[in-house]
């Protein structure tokens, strides 16, 4: 995945979440007869901008595209005539600001329940989920799960998938449910109850590879150590690989799979191997020093290659799962549901410790992941599109002042007082709200360059 396509996937996901938030703004201002001054998609310096309609809307696309906003007729932002005080945005009735305000966060779980309902159409793919090696001293092993279980069931849910699975789980650990109820398919297709302990897991478990800690792991095909593609610069092109190349031993030692071969690469940085390797009907010998760079807190080698992968061998891992329009609707509104109440309460064990803060992400982590998913597949963009939907619907009820909860959170006090806040009240909010999305924005990108340093 090249940074260009990368750049482009991160743009287009961030102007149609803007662009459906800021519509919702937007609508629900005309329909309530409020003036809309400008509707922009981006801040800073605008390199587009027209202006349309009865009210001569401008309509902006600026240069910084993280975010966007909808500027109405407001006495607050400026003198107001006489004759247009009724469509000012301060002069509405409560109730109707209010609606204004919910309407972007409200569009943005529309959105994802249109996304989620395509994709269920469409078709989910996600692989089986079946076990890989079982580590023992795990609490995957002291529970009684084997190499190549299925997992049928978490609780009362049926499981088709390994995402499934993975979300159930990480729910319940969120939760230190002490008895998670595990249903499973053995190899011998006799099907098992197990129970699961997560109550001991603490917050520095709960990250993206918290799977690992309990000893689970998705089953991994037996993939032939035979070369696929050389990396241009890399280790394994100045050594002389080449596609098509099979690995049989290195230093001497029997090669059976490309496991094998990770394995070794990864654990001599900087040494010299020596490979015995089969091309055309003839066997080589080739010398090859790993490069060495950093993983986390330890160095590892990396060679530059990628495994020869037998298609048919992955699809068989493979489950694809599509609904009629009506059912797949259905289920739209209650993944969205899910996931909206799953991200809410994420956001609150983060604030009480029991979720590590690790796991906040920012904008080059968020077009990291929409420039993979894009390069999965449209169902994987979509999948990918429907989250962030309804991370930032959730983000924008939060009720910190400068974002729209804020602003609901002052109409509500306003709604049983039955008078406004005095506006030194709402400035020391707008403030404190303003302190809070700039530690906040450091902290994610702190977070964002610790993963980069990392891979």
């Amino acid at each position: 995945m090249t940074v260009l396509s990368t750049i482009f996937a991160f743009v287009i996901a961030l102007g149609l979440l803007i662009t459906f938030h800021e519509l919702g703004h937007y609508l629900v201002a005309r329909w309530c007869g409020v003036k809309v001054l400008r509707f922009s998609l981006g801040f800073g310096q605008p390199f587009f901008r027209k202006q349309l309609g009865k009210d001569q809307t401008e309509w902006v696309v600026a240069a910084i595209p993280l975010g966007g906003y909808v500027k109405m007729l407001d006495e607050h932002e400026g003198p107001v005539s006489p004759a247009e005080l009724p469509r000012a945005f301060n002069r509405q009735p409560v109730s109707r600001r209010f609606a204004i305000v919910v309407a972007g966060p409200v569009a943005n779980f529309l959105l994802a329940i249109l996304l989620y309902w395509l994709l269920f159409i469409l078709g989910v793919s996600g692989v089986k989920p079946i076990l890989g090696e079982i580590e023992s001293s795990t609490l995957a092993a002291s529970a009684g799960f084997r190499n190549g279980d299925v997992i049928t069931g978490i609780g009362d849910q049926a499981i088709t998938t390994w995402q499934e699975a993975r979300l159930l789980l990480l729910d319940n650990a969120v939760d230190k449910n002490a008895d998670v109820r595990v249903s499973v398919t053995g190899e011998s297709g006799i099907a098992r109850q197990l129970r699961l302990d997560l109550s001991g897991l603490g917050a520095e478990d709960l990250e993206s590879d918290f799977l690992s800690k309990l000893g689970l792991s998705a089953y991994q095909p037996v993939i032939v150590p035979v070369i696929d593609q050389v990396m241009a610069g890399g280790a394994a092109e100045l050594a002389g690989f080449k596609s098509g190349d099979k690995i049989l031993a290195i230093d001497g030692k029997e090669i059976i799979s490309w496991e094998d071969v990770v394995a070794i690469i990864r654990s001599n940085p900087n040494h010299t191997l020596r490979f015995e390797v089969w091309r055309d009907g003839v066997e080589l010998d080739l010398s090859l020093q790993p490069e060495a760079v950093t993983e986390g807190q330890i160095e590892i080698g990396k060679a530059g290659v990628t495994p020869k992968i037998e298609h048919a061998v992955l699809e068989a891992l493979m489950v694809k799962t599509s609904y009629p329009p009506v059912t797949a609707l259905a289920r739209a509104v209650n993944k969205t549901w899910e996931m909206s109440y799953f991200t809410l309460r994420m956001l609150g064990k983060m604030i009480t410790g029991d979720v590590s803060l690790k796991n906040i992400s920012g904008p080059i982590t968020i077009a990291n992941y929409a420039g993979q998913s894009a390069k999965m597949g449209l169902t994987a963009y979509l999948g990918f599109l429907a989250l962030i939907s309804i991370s930032l619907g959730v983000l924008n009820l939060l009720p910190i002042p400068v974002l729209d909860g804020g602003h609901l959170m002052y109409y509500l006090i306003e709604a049983a007082r039955g008078v406004p806040l005095s506006e030194k009240i709402m400035q020391i909010g707008h403030q404190i709200g303003m302190i809070l999305l700039v530690t906040l924005m450091i902290f994610a990108i702190h977070n964002d360059l610790l993963r980069l340093v990392s891979e």
